[in-house]
């Protein structure tokens, strides 16, 4: 019967010898090397074999796995694993086929050893990058089986991380083998990707096995959580452009069921590693995702949104370079407009207001966030879009919900207007910003009042200055507050010329509000301060006194009104019985004008101005009424100098109305102009191409007759008024000497030929 068998052995074909001869007699022994290098090169000699010896192996395999001769299980998986890395014959497809089978079947099996083993297969075969496409493989199964190995619950801890590992591994196998090639199976659908996120963030949010401190540690190897944030980098890093939204679903749902948001260390962990993996150009698409995701957990609780807004802030700012997306406007809108629906929730429901503070403290946060990372100009166009966004004062509404949208509105206009370097301010203020900022520094509520002086402060204040003034106090010596003071750029003297009676009538109007508090006065001082140290030419200092003239709030004040000094003034801790019972200003307390205007007379002022009343509206408000205004608008006076110095023509007044029917008019005429004037070229066009060279030089020598006489006509006007010009203003000496002098300046001779009489050469057109 021996004999037999041997005879029979002898008749198989040669592939299933080499393969039965790689196994030892004893499996215990490991696979035969020698034989092992045969079988390969046969293989390689003969790739058509290919195929037939992954079926055959297949079948020992899996009768071996039936009887469960685990040794004779990993031989086969050696010399499988052997063979896929030294053969690359374009029949290796139909070998994988068979090396895929074999995994599953181990895939399917209950023991832990045969499934890790089946996992390290797996992966090295996806390391391998195949010459020809496989258009029917299917790795569903393997997604499938991956994921619920990364869940495993094993009562044995050992074995349960190794099952978690295997898992992890094996999914980054399977996206790595899929991801590059598009004619396989699409990893990136919902199916796929419901299975691999979720598997990854449970394994990353696992506390069993705690992370090594050292980020290159081996052991890191051996820990879930370590493995899977890996994993998860690469899978990110691997997203293109149509993938990233694949990604970023299953993250936010299973933050979203698992309620993961409170406390959201876990989803700041998560969002950190996706902008830091994710490529820097599409980084925008996940601050978008994020903020669709807070449009659509409006109605959640403020905790939860509030935590969603710190995970955006966050992650704007990781984004590189600003790249926040192509509608920025768009974004600042939405975080402004869940800002306008946290403060009415707060007036329904207060006994939430607590958390919806803290959410609305959020959002201004992240709004100064998003500005730090955008250009200047784009800082200055989302300060006016906040501006515009501030509901103006009304006499209707002094309270309630109209002043705290107004306080946060304002408050998150600070917050941008900080990440801003100011360097003209021409271009930190320009009207259309400025003057509705200057009409809230007059609202009824003395907090808002404050902030706008503090939104001031920040945008002019250019050399750090601010800090330095915030206490108010009477310096002997200046440079002991060690500011910084350089000359004010030329740019920014015209700015004020134009607009400093706008600052100044504001800042008058301000102190004058009846419920002021020490803060405010505190920061209009400080406004006045920066306003000279940024700007500070010789007439707007003589305005800044004319403003403290006005607003006296200073020996005699020392012995007889201490509570008037800003030491008293202006301290917070001062009680009623710190001030007199009656409030009788005495001449002696005040500024005395004189002194202050023969001092600046000295060194050189113009204090022509310095005395006059400081209770004029500027021209630049228009028509705009200020129904809180307290100034006495009777008191309002007119210089008559301004008129003197107007341009010699006169002003024209509007004696049109401006209709719908008068602008159709002009828009009609000015279509019928251009439609004559593209007549009139074409017709000059069509004669000077086809028309004869005398025509055109007869027509140019008529045009420049005309010219010359319309020219000798001019000066032959001018030569008659000399004379009487120069004689309203000087003697006939001094004409003389002026005209000798003129013409000597223009390069001329006393005895040089008129204007008039010189011939100028003819203009021909060729």
């Amino acid at each position: 019967m021996t004999d037999c068998c041997g005879c029979c052995a002898a008749f198989k074909p040669r592939y299933k010898r080499l393969v039965d001869s790689i196994f030892p007699a004893d499996p215990k022994d490991g696979l035969v090397k020698s034989n092992m290098d045969k079988l390969t090169f046969f293989a390689m000699k003969s790739p058509d074999k290919l195929d037939r010896i992954g079926e055959y192996l297949a079948q020992r395999l899996s009768r071996d796995v039936y009887r469960q001769k685990y040794s004779s299980v990993n031989i086969a998986m050696e010399a499988l694993d052997t063979l896929l890395v030294t053969c690359h014959a374009q029949s290796l497809n139909l070998f994988v086929e068979s090396f895929l089978k074999m995994v599953q079947k181990l895939l399917e099996c209950n023991d832990v050893d045969l499934q890790c083993l089946a996992t390290a297969s797996f992966v090295k075969f996806a390391n391998i990058e195949e010459d020809t496409p496989s258009y029917h493989r299917r790795y569903d199964f393997f997604v499938s089986k991956f994921s619920s190995m990364c869940h495993s619950n094993d009562n044995n801890l050992e074995n349960c991380t190794r099952l978690r590992i295997s898992g992890l591994h094996g999914l980054q196998g399977v996206v790595r083998k899929t991801v590059t090639d598009d004619l396989q199976c699409n990893i990136w659908k919902p199916t796929h990707m419901d299975k691999i996120v979720p598997s990854l963030l449970f394994n990353m949010q696992a506390t069993g096995c705690p992370a090594s401190s050292e980020p290159e540690s081996p052991k890191d190897e051996d820990n879930p959580s370590s493995v899977a944030e890996m994993v998860f980098r690469d899978f990110v890093c691997r997203a293109s452009y149509g993938n990233i939204n694949a990604v970023i679903r299953p993250v936010l749902m299973h933050l979203d069921n698992h309620n993961l948001w409170v406390p959201n260390d876990f989803a700041l962990k998560c969002f950190k590693i996706i902008m830091y993996s994710v490529q820097a150009q599409y980084g925008y698409i996940v601050v978008q995702m994020l903020m669709n995701h807070l449009d659509e957990n409006s109605k959640e609780y403020a905790k939860i949104k509030a935590s969603i807004v710190d995970v955006l802030s966050e992650t704007v700012l990781i984004a590189a370079g600003g790249s926040i997306g192509p509608s920025v406007l768009e974004v600042f809108n939405t975080l402004l407009r869940h800002l306008r629906i946290s403060v009415d929730t707060v007036l329904v429901e207060g006994q939430r207001a607590n958390d919806e503070r803290h959410f609305q403290e959020a959002i201004i946060n992240t709004i100064g966030d998003f500005a730090n990372n955008l250009p200047d100009y784009q800082k200055i166009e989302i300060m006016m879009f906040v501006m515009g966004k501030v509901p103006l004062p009304s006499e209707e509404a002094r309270s309630g919900p109209e002043v705290l949208l107004q306080t946060m509105l304002l408050k998150s206009l600070l917050k941008v207007a900080t990440k801003y370097k100011t360097i003209s301010m021409a271009n930190a203020f320009p009207s259309s910003f400025m003057e509705p900022l200057l009409r809230m520094s007059l609202i009824k509520d003395a907090g808002i009042r404050r902030i706008v002086q503090e939104i001031l402060h920040t945008l002019i204040d250019r050399h750090d200055n601010l800090s330095k003034l915030k206490t108010v106090g009477i310096y002997k010596d200046v440079n002991q507050l060690d500011v910084t003071i350089k000359k004010p750029q030329r740019q920014d003297v015209v700015f004020i010329r134009k607009n400093g009676s706008l600052f100044f009538w504001h800042l008058y109007e301000n102190i004058r509000q009846p419920n002021n508090k020490v803060d405010n006065y505190e920061s209009i001082y400080t406004t006045m301060v920066l306003i000279y140290i940024e700007m500070g030419s010789e007439e707007i200092l003589v305005e800044l006194f004319r403003l403290a003239l006005e607003i006296q709030v200073i020996e005699a004040r020392r012995k007889d009104a201490p509570y008037y000094l800003p030491e008293v003034a202006f301290n917070r801790a001062n009680t009623s019985s710190c001030y007199p019972s009656t409030d009788i200003m005495q001449k002696v307390w005040l500024f005395n004008s004189d002194a202050i205007s023969e001092a600046l007379s000295k060194i050189g002022f113009d204090v022509s101005r310095l005395n006059a009343p400081f209770t004029v509206k500027p021209s630049t408000l228009g028509s705009v009424e200020l129904n809180h205004s307290i100034s006495d608008i009777n008191s309002i006076n007119m210089d008559p100098e301004s008129a003197v110095s107007t341009p010699v023509l006169a002003r024209k007044t509007a004696t049109e109305e401006v209709t719908f029917e008068s602008m159709k008019k002009i828009l009609e005429h000015d279509q019928k102009a251009k439609e004559q004037e593209k007549k009139r070229q074409l017709q000059i066009y069509e004669s000077f191409k086809t028309g004869p060279f005398e025509d055109i030089v007869a027509r140019s020598e008529a045009q420049s007759q005309i010219f010359q006489k319309k020219l000798s006509e001019i000066l032959d006007g001018i030569e008659d008024e000399q004379p009487h010009l120069h004689s309203n203003h000087f003697n006939k000496d001094e004409n003389e000497q002026g005209e000798i002098h003129d013409k000597h300046i223009l390069g001329l001779s006393v005895h040089s030929i008129p204007v008039h009489e010189m011939k100028f050469p003819q203009l021909f057109v060729y």
